[in-house]
């Protein structure tokens, strides 16, 4: 139920809330927020704030700096921990111009342009990621340090697993934040972890990957560790990955990649989604996968997928159709890392498999073999190509995806491949040690 001004203004005096958080993303999906306190909560929640956008990464230049922060007032929140000074609670928010208009750079409106184009094809994307991270111990000093805090290893628990209470703590926090979470465990390597929370409409769910890492950081350093959403921080050991189930629903309710007469019980337009994202997945992967540390993870050997194609039974493919139909019926996109900015991978995958029904891309037989155990030419008679080895790779593929382009707008579109393009550059410059300076803190 939507919430008014009145309602968000009596929940903050029943909670005790001082501070009001206005939040939002960079082109990169790192948080920002401008903090108002209770004297400026009617003109925050009335999108009256300015801020100076010329110092976000990706927004504007500085001869026209003003940002305008509208809040969606559904997503106001009251943080479980308090401080001397009261509560603070947070409200994700658009980004627009000083006139009002939508501005063109801002990551949630882009998600919500493709969520409309849906919607005017009668259908909603439903997404539910599964985000992975490590938990690090801290050095003297506070700073992070890349060694592991336990030596647990898949669904173990303590005492190998030294994790336990924090993400029990996570857990609670997430449930009091309004998220529902439906399983916690330990992941396959030492200091791994992940936590699973529902699926729902794909802004909300955006909204939820951004909150979901804030608090997991927030509850880490409580903890004296360090939480980290670097895809690779480790060699020799799994990376962490951040596999999106999604599914496409119905103006009256219905799973519109359920079709009990189809092929494997998918409908056309089940099939011509994965389709459209088997078409799209080398241009896309820049933006599920954004790091040069990125790439370190997608390569044989660790779970993690590096082949151009789709499957029911295994693994090894970047798509899988998890067995369940009906109203659950799915597609697990395997190849996100949680270091995205959700926004805009929502984006691209949605505006890709949109592409795919609006053409009837079909997605072909499913790949029900280990294809790590394929020959090159097993692989070439199945048409199964590889997902970029690199960034700079990627970034080829995405700068010739017209529309993907369209679907993000030029503004986000350049700024984005300019920004990925300096920081493959920054890192031929460099030593291999650049990556956890750059990324084990930031991400």
């Amino acid at each position: 139920m939507s919430k008014s001004p009145k309602e968000i203004l009596a929940l903050a005096g029943e909670h005790n809330v001082h501070f009001l958080r206005l939040q939002f993303t960079d082109i990169d999906g790192i948080i920002k927020n401008v903090e108002v306190p209770a004297s400026q909560f009617e003109k925050a929640l009335d999108g009256q704030i300015m801020f100076d956008g010329s110092s976000i990464e990706g927004f504007t230049r500085i001869e026209e700096s003003d940002m305008l922060l509208v809040p969606d007032l559904d997503t106001f929140q009251v943080f479980p921990w308090e401080a001397n000074q009261g509560k603070v609670a947070r409200l994700v928010c658009d980004i627009a111009n000083p006139d009002g208009t939508v501005f063109a750079g801002c990551p949630r409106s882009a998600l919500k342009k493709v969520v409309a184009k849906a919607k005017a094809m009668g259908l909603e994307m439903m997404a539910g990621p599964e985000a992975e991270f490590f938990l690090f111990q801290r050095g003297g000093n506070g700073s992070p340090i890349p060694a592991t805090h336990d030596t647990g290893g898949y669904f173990d628990l303590s005492p190998v697993d030294l994790g336990e209470e924090a993400r029990r703590d996570i857990t609670l926090v997430l449930e009091a934040m309004g998220l529902e979470v439906e399983a916690a465990h330990h992941e396959v390597a030492p200091g791994q972890h992940e936590i699973d929370f529902k699926y729902g409409e794909a802004v909300a769910t955006a909204d939820a990957v951004v909150t979901f890492r804030f608090v997991v950081k927030k509850v880490a350093l409580m903890h004296g560790l360090h939480a980290t959403f670097m895809p690779k921080p480790l060699a020799g050991v799994n990376g962490s990955g951040m596999h999106v189930h999604q599914s496409l629903f119905t103006a009256n309710g219905d799973n519109a990649f359920y079709d009990a007469d189809g092929p494997w019980q998918l409908s056309k337009i089940g099939r011509s989604y994965i389709g459209g994202l088997l078409e799209h997945a080398r241009s896309f992967v820049a933006l599920t996968n954004p790091l040069v540390n990125s790439y370190k993870r997608l390569v044989p050997g660790y779970e993690a997928p590096v082949n151009v194609a789709w499957s029911e039974k295994n693994r090894s493919p970047m798509i899988r159709v998890p067995a369940r139909r009906g109203i659950g019926t799915r597609c697990e996109v395997r190849v996100p890392d949680p270091s995205c900015n959700p926004y805009l991978a929502f984006a691209a995958m949605l505006a890709s498999g949109l592409d795919g029904i609006a053409r009837e891309i079909d997605c072909g037989e499913p790949v029900n073999r280990n294809i790590f155990e394929m020959s090159q030419r097993e692989k070439k008679r199945l048409k199964i190509v590889q997902l970029p080895a690199s960034l700079d790779e990627a970034l080829d593929h995405l700068e010739k995806d017209v529309l993907l382009r369209e679907a993000l707008g030029d503004h986000i579109f350049d700024h984005f491949i300019f920004n990925k393009r300096t920081e493959w550059a920054d890192y031929i410059k460099e030593i291999h040690a650049w990556e956890l300076e750059r990324y084990l803190d930031r991400y």
